[in-house]
C-alpha cells in the first residue's frame, strides 16, 4: 500500500509540475503582446502569492482598485503563474508576473510603489514585507467573524484596512497589546459599491434562494461547511416543490481536502441540472461565475456557512439563514452578528421551506438587519464606502510623502544605488 500512495503522490507531483510549466508559458506568451508597464508609473501594488483556486480573494477588488487607480495607479504582483493566468484573463488591474524573488526586486526597482496591499495571509507574504520606505497594508478578503478575521498575524502589517465597528471590537478582545487606534483605519465594504453580473433567469412568482456554502476547511476549528450536512438536503427540498429557486454558489475549494465534500457538491450540482431537465421553467442555477454581486440582490432567502458570504448577504439587508456547524470543534464567535442571526440546525434542512418562510414573514427582519449593517460596516450609503477607501489610501499617501521628505540623502543615494545594482 505504501508503494501505492508513494506513487500517486509522485503521479500528483509530476501533473502539477507540468500543468505550472504550462501556465507559466502561457503567462509569458500572454505578457508579450502587451505593452511594458511605464517605468515610475504604479503607485500602489497588490501582492498575490496565491494561484488560481484562491482567485475569488482578489476578484471582489477588481473594480474597487479600478476606481482607485484613477488617481493612483495600481498593479498586481503575481508570485504564483496560475495566478498571473487567470489575472491575465480577466477584468484584472495590471499585472506583474514575479516569481522569483529576483524577479520581484526588479520590478520594484523600476517602478514609485508607496502602499503594498495584501488579500491573505499567504505566508510568501513575508518575501515582500523585507522592502521598507512603503507601507505594507492587509486589506482581507471579505468581513466574517471567522477565527481567521482575528489572526496574529494582523500584526505583521503597517495597517490594516477593517470594515467597521464589530471588527474593531473582534480584534480588540483577541489580540493583545495591538494599537487599534494606529493601526487600523475603517472603510466598510468598498466591493459593495460596485456588485456586478446579470441576473441570468427570468424573474418569476417563484421563491428564489441562495445558497452559498463554504469549503470543508483544513482543520476541525474551521470546520464551517455544510454542503454534506446540511446541503444535499435543503437543495432535494428545494427542488420537490416546483416554487422555489436555487442558486447553489460553492467555495471553488469544495473538495480540496475532503473527497466526500466535493463529491456531494457534484451531486448537488447534478441535482440541480436534473430539476432543469425535468421544468425548463425552474432555472435552477448553478454558479461558478466571478461576479459577485446579483446573487445577493436577487436571493429572496439566503442559506450561508459562517464565512464571508454571511457578511455580504447582510450588507444588502435582506433575510437569511446560517447553517450551523456540525463539527462541535468547530469555533463560533457568538460575541457578534452570530449572537443573534437566524440558525439553520443539520436537522432542520429537510424542512428547509418552513424556514425560509418563517424568516421571510418576520417583520422586524429588516429593521434587525439595518441595526447589524451599521455596526458591521457603518455608512452603508452608495459610495460611501468607496469614499472611506479612497481616504484611506489618501492618509497614507500623505504619510509617506512626510517620511520620504525627512529621509537624508545618503539613505536616498543608498536606495538608487540598490536600484542600479539591480538593473544590471
Amino acid at each position: 500500500m505504501g508503494l501505492v500512495s508513494d506513487a500517486r503522490n509522485a503521479t500528483t507531483l509530476l501533473k502539477k509540475a507540468l500543468a505550472s510549466r504550462t501556465a507559466v508559458q502561457d503567462v509569458r506568451r500572454m505578457l508579450a503582446v502587451r505593452p511594458q508597464h511605464p517605468l515610475h508609473h504604479y503607485k500602489v501594488a497588490v501582492y498575490f502569492a496565491d494561484g488560481a483556486v484562491n482567485m475569488y480573494q482578489m476578484r471582489q477588488w477588481y473594480k474597487p482598485l479600478a476606481e482607485l487607480s484613477k488617481r493612483w495607479p495600481v498593479v498586481v504582483l503575481s508570485r504564483s503563474a496560475t495566478g498571473a493566468q487567470a489575472l491575465l484573463a480577466e477584468d484584472a488591474p495590471p499585472v506583474a508576473f514575479v516569481p522569483t524573488v529576483r524577479d520581484l526586486e526588479r520590478f520594484i526597482a523600476t517602478q514609485d510603489i508607496r502602499v503594498v496591499l495584501y488579500v491573505n495571509q499567504n505566508t510568501r507574504n513575508f518575501q515582500m514585507f523585507r522592502y521598507g520606505r512603503r507601507w505594507h497594508v492587509f486589506i482581507n478578503h471579505g468581513e466574517s467573524d471567522k477565527m481567521y478575521m482575528t489572526t496574529n498575524q494582523f500584526k505583521a502589517y503597517d495597517y490594516a484596512l477593517i470594515a467597521g465597528d464589530a471588527a474593531r471590537e473582534r480584534l480588540s478582545r483577541v489580540l493583545w497589546d495591538y494599537d487599534l487606534d494606529a493601526r487600523t483605519i475603517q472603510i466598510g465594504r468598498p466591493q459593495a459599491d460596485h456588485y456586478s453580473g446579470a441576473l441570468p433567469y427570468s424573474p418569476d412568482e417563484r421563491t428564489v434562494v441562495l445558497y452559498a456554502p463554504t469549503w470543508e476547511g483544513d482543520r476541525p476549528s474551521a470546520h464551517y461547511g455544510s454542503v454534506v450536512t446540511h446541503g444535499e438536503a435543503l437543495v432535494n427540498a428545494l427542488i420537490a416543490t416546483r416554487r422555489h429557486r436555487v442558486i447553489y454558489r460553492p467555495h471553488p475549494r469544495s473538495g480540496v481536502v475532503a473527497p466526500a465534500y466535493g463529491a456531494a457538491n457534484q451531486r448537488i450540482i447534478a441535482a440541480l441540472a436534473a430539476a432543469n431537465r425535468a421544468d425548463p421553467g425552474a432555472e435552477h442555477i448553478y454558479d461558478d461565475g466571478p461576479d459577485l454581486g446579483w446573487q445577493l440582490a436577487a436571493a429572496d432567502v439566503a442559506v450561508v456557512d459562517i464565512s464571508a458570504m454571511v457578511y455580504d448577504r447582510l450588507a444588502a439587508g435582506r433575510p437569511l439563514l446560517i447553517t450551523r456547524p456540525a463539527d462541535p470543534a468547530a469555533i463560533v464567535d457568538t460575541h457578534g452578528y452570530l449572537s443573534a442571526c437566524e440558525w439553520l440546525d443539520a436537522t432542520d434542512a429537510p424542512a428547509i421551506v418552513d424556514q425560509t418562510e418563517r424568516v421571510l414573514s418576520d417583520p422586524d427582519a429588516v429593521a434587525r438587519l439595518t441595526e447589524w449593517v451599521d455596526r458591521y460596516f457603518g455608512d452603508a450609503s452608495p459610495g460611501a464606502a468607496t469614499r472611506r477607501f479612497h481616504a484611506a489610501i489618501g492618509r497614507l499617501m500623505s504619510q509617506w510623502e512626510i517620511w520620504h521628505a525627512s529621509a537624508t540623502d545618503d539613505e536616498l543615494d543608498e536606495d538608487e544605488e540598490d536600484e542600479a545594482d539591480l538593473d544590471e
